[in-house]
């Protein structure tokens, strides 16, 4: 099979595109032959060793001290069963699915992977019938994000809502499920981008560029970071009295439930994946140079048909 491959931390050069043995899956595993995955800020982060200072030690002794541990990256994925181990009774061969790579030892680089029916850190299981393999793949990591800091925020039916990073992939997600729950949502993006995140369900928007949402009067009760980039003093000048600052900088959890939930309000028309761009496999390091650029919108697709 075909894999992309990284054996040291660096620009988007250090991916190399290779041959390698094809997976056997364990009794309690599934091989997936891969149809899509996505570049995340995850991959690029992993890629160039970017983490913030005080947690780049800690990053690296999980990771790789001196070298990747886990030598194909990509952390989201959708694809076709092509062999069950005889331990394994969640899926059958046939079935399409989708999900993560979280803490296994190869990811979704690759033209095919074996995957745990069930694991502590990441999740599978079967794609939104509505979906092509290319929005399927784009929906775990970013949608689940989303909705478990939503939840962690306590957001309610008619309360207001501001999404700092409204355009990228959390930032995507999050304004649709908050403008599904009933919501006030303000998308904060570049003046580009307006359309876009209006399409998503923003009731407003703002651009970080010409305004400071923390210097405004609007108050609000749920401010969401879905890119890292604000914080939560900047947050509290605007945020109501028992109001909730979440970010994406903040440790979340893969559950299955919130899997669940993203398939049936992908399939119900709720929730859709946002492509800004598509690459082959033999792209990858286009991909990631386009990523590193930091426009990216909603998400960027590895589309292994191709």
């Amino acid at each position: 099979m075909r894999a992309v491959v990284y054996e040291k931390y660096g620009p988007p050069e250090v991916l190399t595109l290779k041959d390698m043995e094809r997976p056997k899956p364990k009794d309690d595993e599934i091989l997936v032959k891969i149809h899509a995955a996505t570049v995340t800020s995850g991959d690029v982060r992993l890629r160039s060793s970017d983490f913030p200072p005080l947690f780049w030690l800690p990053a690296r002794l999980i990771f790789g001290l001196f070298k990747p541990k886990k030598k194909i990256l990509g952390h989201e994925l959708a694809g076709i069963v092509e062999e069950t181990g005889k331990s394994v009774t969640k899926f059958n061969v046939g079935d399409s699915v989708f999900g993560t790579t979280t803490m296994l030892s190869s990811g979704s680089y690759a033209e095919y992977i074996c995957l745990p029916q069930k694991w502590k850190h990441g999740v599978v299981a079967l794609k939104p019938e509505n979906l092509t393999y290319q929005e399927a793949a784009a929906l775990p990591i970013g949608a689940m994000t989303a909705m478990y800091l939503l939840e962690k925020a306590n957001l309610k039916k008619g309360q207001t809502v501001l999404i700092y990073g409204a355009s990228g992939s959390v930032g995507s997600y999050a304004v649709q499920i908050a403008h599904n729950k009933g919501t006030s949502v303000k998308g904060v993006c570049s003046t580009s981008n307006f359309e876009m995140v209006k399409s998503l369900g923003a009731d407003s928007l703002m651009d970080y560029k010409k305004e400071d949402y923390s210097e405004g009067s609007e108050k609000f009760d749920v401010i969401f970071d879905a890119v890292g980039k604000t914080t939560k003093a900047r947050a509290n000048k605007v945020l109501k009295t028992g109001g909730a600052f979440v970010s994406v900088k903040m440790l979340t959890k893969e559950k299955d439930e919130h899997l669940k939930l993203i398939k049936n309000m992908a399939e119900n028309g709720a929730l859709k994946p946002f492509i800004d761009k598509s690459f082959k496999l033999d792209e990858i390091v286009k991909a990631h140079e386009y990523v590193d650029t930091g426009r990216k919108r909603g998400n960027v697709i590895i589309d292994l048909l191709k």
